[in-house]
């Protein structure tokens, strides 16, 4: 057992909160508190009510996901999130939500480890965004077929190729989640080939003209690294348990 405050101290320096920026609804760190003990840890990327369920049926005392509580805004505590708020609450489920602290993070983050599932090395830093560096990039060699191969084995699900660039590869740049708007800066950087997890419409079509590969490997499937790996190295410092709860929205 290891107490919440504890856990949430060291997160707020080995995730540097306070440094990384994020959007305003994200509300990184500590969403809801519980009665201050934790045992057990469920990894989860989306804290939507089918999770919090499933993590009171497994008897969390903390849900630690990427997509927190707050993405809408100021909203009224009624319906499905009263039921749970509620139910957490009742069962002494604490949430704990990290963002783009947990994209970029050099050795937990989604990036790095999707990154490294499907080959890439020599990975640096790249796509400027409010100050630091979003994405990573990587020199090599390697055909478009057996990129879209790995990428699809890493994320265990069906990816989509806008083949809009060459057939062999030297610059593949990776941001997950939904970064595929941003193809226009991934390509003025260079990269021949984009790997994110999902995008607008138009991002197919700007791909094409700008003669860039975009591997679109869903915005869900692209960013379970994080979570998974942020709750192993919490459970083995705490030495208390932990689990996944997939709920994976195809999207």
């Amino acid at each position: 057992m290891t107490k919440l405050k504890t856990i949430c101290t060291y997160l707020e320096k080995h995730l540097k909160l306070g440094v990384i920026p994020d959007y305003p609804n994200a509300l990184n760190g500590l969403q809801l508190e519980n009665g201050g003990e934790v045992k057990k840890i469920i990894a989860a990327v989306d804290a939507c009510l089918p999770v919090v369920q499933e993590a009171v049926e497994k008897k969390a005392d903390l849900l630690l996901v990427h997509h927190g509580m707050f993405w809408q805004g100021a909203q009224k505590i009624e319906g499905s999130q009263y039921k749970k708020l509620k139910l957490a609450m009742d069962n002494g489920l604490a949430i704990y939500s990290a963002h783009i602290p947990l994209d970029v993070h050099p050795v937990s983050g989604n990036n790095v480890l999707l990154a490294k599932a499907i080959g890439l090395k020599n990975l640096k830093p790249f796509f400027e965004w409010r100050g630091i560096q979003l994405g990573l990039r990587s020199s090599t060699r390697i055909s478009r077929d057996e990129l879209v191969k790995r990428v699809k084995k890493a994320v265990g699900a069906e990816v989509h190729l806008c083949p809009g660039g060459p057939e062999e590869l030297s610059k593949v740049g990776v941001i997950t989640g939904g970064a595929g708007a941003e193809i226009y800066a991934a390509a003025a950087e260079g990269i021949d080939t984009f790997i994110t997890g999902e995008g607008p419409h138009w991002s197919y079509t700007s791909a094409e003209e700008l003669g860039v590969n975009v591997i679109y490997g869903g915005h869900y499937a692209t960013e379970t690294f994080g979570v998974k790996a942020l709750a192993k190295h919490l459970a083995a410092k705490y030495r208390i348990s932990w689990d996944f709860v997939d709920h994976p929205t195809g999207l």
